[in-house]
């Protein structure tokens, strides 16, 4: 469609008159005004549907001669309502009777906001500048709002107009015209208004009379003149519905992307979708129902390209009338409607087939769809204002709202005002910038497939040039297509992902990361990301971290379990246990915690999957970093080497093919910590343990020797014995994590009891824990219940375990006994609910911790819990041993004051990250799962390490 063809439709909606929304089971609206100051059409604003069918709306102007004695006023449910009446014709007292006290700005109350006398009329300027600028935050958050002024000038009503406009909603004046003595006698009753001059009221009357011919050409869509006191006080306002608020109707629905004329693929569609057809006596679908109950919505664009335009309309048709589908325009029904009025438009983009399979139907037909066309209406608000259906898509500004800017947004979409190769507009790409709350489903702008972006979804995957025909299973969100049966139509440029969310997308930006940020996510909805917290997150990424087209997931921080209240304890499983049972959980599972590194592994099953799928050079063929997204490795062949062996256990457990993917993702622990923490170790544990080895012999040797000479230094002798002790259990603990890996492993010089015999050449003494799948090919498994994830890792172990068996036949001595890559974890289920399990899961606990073990981590059984509010619950509570929190808070931190000191820990804002950041990960598993662009997936993901730039107490 060239600008002149678009431009020359939408000022035919601007300015033509009867843009009805009427089908066979719709009252006619009997407003049939022009539209000529760019509102939509008036069915948009009293809209009766089908499925709930409503009474004829009011006359909105009176007709000549005697009036009944009451009038029912109608006004649309969004609206500017304008009183006008000359003072003292009973505008207040009308506003007070019929609408919420909230709803009604009086320009009186503003006059005196600002200068304290509702009666100085110099103070008019600034009062209505503040009534429009209250007006105006009502219209935008879509509330109904009433305007008390006088309004009998032109020049007032223009500015609340051109309001109406700016906001997209339909202006409604109610003309209060009562007599001059009426008016005389009111303000004579009041003391404030006793004085008031005649001739002002006297003026305020002409002023009425010269307007009431000229208010719709004003603008205003509704117009109700109330004549005489006895009309005002027996008037009713009966609020209407919006054509386009079906917020009421809340499906299931079955949404269909664009069909252009492609009835066969329809009718095979509707089948898979669960439809029954229903055929006429010439074998043609006239309906489809669903025995569910179910609803079909045409996102338009049904003609046009096709091999069969009229038998698509013909089904369409049928099942709008039977109340088993709605069906909003497309630009391609939008044309055609014109022609069928006898509107010269250019017969292109399939309009001339469409034309002349018409002429082969009769006329009763063509004038039916020609009336069917007429009472589409732009787009529908469905399932409690969560579900907007449109053709082009709509910003979330637009929903609900009744325009012709809003029908052209939702017929044509925006474009840039560029041209791309082939001459055709370049879309505006408003869906990147999307963050309502209501999912919007459209069509359009052919895609390859459907991907959600940002909660919108383009339904167009180019059935009519030879792609599939779409359809969205809603609330399920599931897709379900069927491939056209051939090209029906030579597309101008080739089937590509031009529809926002293709898989391809545009290239990561700046301005995605940039700056205070708000990432929309569904399972804690809006989450802030400081402009600091950006920054320093920006420097690490642009530095550090590894090919974003690798990092797809950073794993969440973890909240610690409430401090105990256990002597010589700082934390302990019962709190855990409580914690969980307080939160509505009764099962949980217990994860033994391995003292190592977080990991995330990117697993593909051979370089060709990871090109295509991640678009990574050849010789790469996944990831291995940490949690801040930095490469565990320097040498790239060790990642591969380590890569290689996970590929290797998934291939043996045959998982490739039972989760049908080609690729995986996995959580795990890298060990030994030493592998990433050596600097940490020499510079901050090391130097304490070195420092306590050679003071404390001295000191004691010292103390020892004047207790011989009988010096009175026992308590002092007990209190020094003490802290050495106490620093020998703290070298202790950190060195049951640290041993040599690689060559230095060959050698067998281990360094402590943690030390791992060799076996695995580069890798040897390395361990790597997995304990949870994220996502494969098409789906996140972020949901599956922790037990059924630590199944299916087992499977790698023992697959592992069975390769290492095949091994031993021609491996060198003692290699047997020699563990693999793989390591396993052990866990336990507790009951919250039940003492026996809660006793048996604290003593597994301290059996754990008693080997030298970190702690446990504690889990929902089930995973994405919610507590009785919504609330999402903790993923997971970390509760770490004695010995092992002596690394964190110090050697001598079980002393009785220091534990009484340390016991108070703020916790709140600890929790607060780790569920933000959980949210984070699941958005960006999930944008990754629905193949959402790179950096869509990389703004929740750079978010995750923004947050973890928050202050909050490390050893937390």
């Amino acid at each position: 469609m060239t600008d002149a063809d678009r431009t020359e439709h939408e000022n035919q909606y601007r300015n033509e008159s009867g843009n009805g929304n009427r089908n066979e089971n719709q009252n006619p609206n009997p407003n049939r005004n022009g539209n000529q100051h760019g509102h939509e059409a008036p069915q948009e604003s009293q809209h009766q549907h089908q499925h709930q069918p409503q009474p004829n709306p009011p006359q909105s102007r009176p007709l000549p001669g005697p009036q009944p004695a009451s009038r029912a006023l109608a006004v649309p449910d969004l609206s500017l309502v304008v009183l006008v009446g000359a003072t003292g014709s009973g505008k207040s007292t009308f506003a007070a009777r019929h609408f919420k006290p909230t709803e009604v700005i009086s320009s009186d109350f503003c006059r005196g906001l600002v200068s304290d006398d509702e009666n100085d009329q110099s103070a008019s300027g600034d009062a209505f500048e503040v009534l429009h600028f209250i007006a105006g935050k009502r219209l935008a958050a879509g509330r109904p709002t009433v305007v008390d002024a006088t309004n009998v000038q032109p020049e007032a009503r223009a500015e609340l107009v051109r309001l109406a406009r700016e906001h997209d909603v339909l202006p409604v004046a109610i003309v209060l015209d009562v007599p001059e003595q009426v008016c005389a006698a009111r303000n004579a009753a009041r003391a404030d208004r006793a004085g008031l001059p005649r001739r002002v009221i006297q003026r305020h009357q002409r002023e009425l009379r010269r307007s009431l011919r000229h208010l719709e050409r004003e603008g205003f869509r509704k117009v109700h003149i109330l004549r005489g006191q006895e009309e005002v006080e027996s008037a009713e306002v009966v609020m209407e519905r919006r054509f386009n608020d079906l917020r009421h109707l809340t499906g299931p629905f079955d949404i269909i992307g664009d069909i252009h004329g492609c009835r066969s693929e329809l009718e095979t569609l509707l089948g898979r979708l669960g439809y029954a057809l229903v055929r006429d006596e010439l074998g043609r679908a006239v309906d489809a129902a669903h025995p569910e109950g179910r609803t079909a919505v045409f996102v338009g664009d049904l003609v046009d390209r096709g091999p069969d335009s009229p038998g698509v309309l013909r089904l369409v048709m049928g099942m709008v009338g039977a109340g088993h589908a709605l069906c909003v325009p497309g630009n391609h029904e939008n044309k055609l409607g014109r022609y069928l009025k006898g509107r010269k438009v250019q017969h292109t983009h399939g309009l001339a087939e469409t034309i002349e399979q018409l002429d082969k139907e009769d006329a009763a037909f063509r004038t039916e769809v020609g009336e069917f066309i007429q009472g589409l209406v732009s787009h529908y608000v469905l399932d409690g204002g969560g579900l907007v259906v449109c053709h082009a898509g709509l910003p979330e500004k637009y929903h609900g709202r009744t325009s012709g800017r809003v029908r052209s947004f939702a017929l044509y979409g925006d474009t840039t005002g560029e041209t791309d190769e082939f001459g055709l507009p370049v879309r505006y790409p408003w869906a990147e910038d999307y963050r309502g709350r209501a999912a919007v489903v459209y069509g359009h702008t052919p895609t390859p497939r459907a991907n959600w972006l940002n909660n919108t979804i383009c339904l167009d995957t180019g059935c009519v040039f030879g792609g599939t025909m779409t359809a969205l299973r809603w609330p399920e969100r599931e897709l379900v297509d069927v491939p056209a049966e051939r090209v029906w139509y030579e597309p101008t440029k080739p089937l590509a992902t031009e529809a926002p969310g293709g898989a391809d997308g545009r290239p990561l930006d700046l301005n995605d990361v940039a700056g205070r940020r708000i990432v929309e996510t569904r399972y804690m909805g809006r989450l802030a990301v400081k402009e600091e917290n950006a920054a320093a997150a920006l420097e690490v990424m642009s530095r550090f971290a590894i090919d974003p087209r690798l990092l797809p997931y950073l794993p969440p921080t973890m909240a610690p379990c409430a401090t105990s209240t256990e002597e010589g304890y700082l934390e302990h499983p019962a709190e855990a246990f409580a914690g969980y049972r307080a939160d509505g959980v009764r099962e949980v599972v217990c994860e033994e915690k391995h003292m190592g590194s977080r990991a995330v592994v990117l697993v593909c099953r051979d370089e060709t999957v990871a090109a295509e799928r991640f678009g990574v050079p050849k010789g790469v063929s996944g990831a291995l970093y940490t949690r801040t997204g930095r490469p565990f490795f320097d040498d790239p062949e060790m990642t591969e080497s380590l890569l290689q062996r996970v590929r290797e256990c998934v291939e043996g457990a045959g998982l490739w093919a039972e989760l049908e993917t080609d690729w995986l993702l996995l959580d795990a622990e890298l060990m030994p910590w030493s592998l990433k923490a050596t600097g940490l170790l020499r510079k901050q544990y090391a130097a304490v343990g070195a420092a306590s080895g050679a003071a404390f012999p001295g000191a004691l040797g010292a103390l020892e020797a004047a207790a011989a000479r009988g010096v009175d230094v026992a308590s002092l002798l007990d209190r020094q014995r003490d802290r050495a002790a106490d620093a020998a259990a703290f070298t202790e603990a950190y060195r049951r994590y640290c041993w040599r890996v690689g060559t230095e492993a060959a050698d067998g010089a281990g360094e402590s009891a943690g030390e791992q015999p060799a076996g695995l050449g580069a890798l040897d003494g390395i361990r790597l824990a997995p304990f949870q799948i994220l996502a494969v090919q098409g789906r996140s498994l972020a949901g599956l219940a922790h037990t059924e994830q630590l199944a299916l890792i087992d499977r790698m172990i023992a697959a592992e375990g069975v390769r290492a068996a095949r091994d031993r036949v021609t491996a060198a001595e003692g290699a047997a006994d020699r563990p693999g890559l793989l390591a396993p974890t052990r866990r336990l289920v507790v009951d919250t609910e039940d003492e026996a399990s809660v006793a048996a899961g604290i003593a597994w606990w301290l059996d754990l911790t008693a080997d030298g073990g970190e702690g446990m981590v504690v889990k929902p059984l089930r995973a994405l819990i919610r507590q009785a509010d919504g609330r999402l619950v903790q993923p997971g509570v970390k509760c770490r041993g004695r010995e092992y929190l002596r690394i964190i808070y110090g050697p001598e931190y079980t002393r009785p004051e220091n534990l009484k000191r340390l016991r108070i820990r703020h916790l709140g804002h600890k929790r607060s990250l780790a569920l933000r950041e959980y949210a984070l990960g699941l958005e960006a598993l999930d944008r990754m799962a629905d193949g959402e662009p790179l950096w869509r997936v990389h703004e929740a993901v750079f978010a995750v390490l923004a947050l973890e730039s928050e202050p909050v107490d490390p050893r937390l």
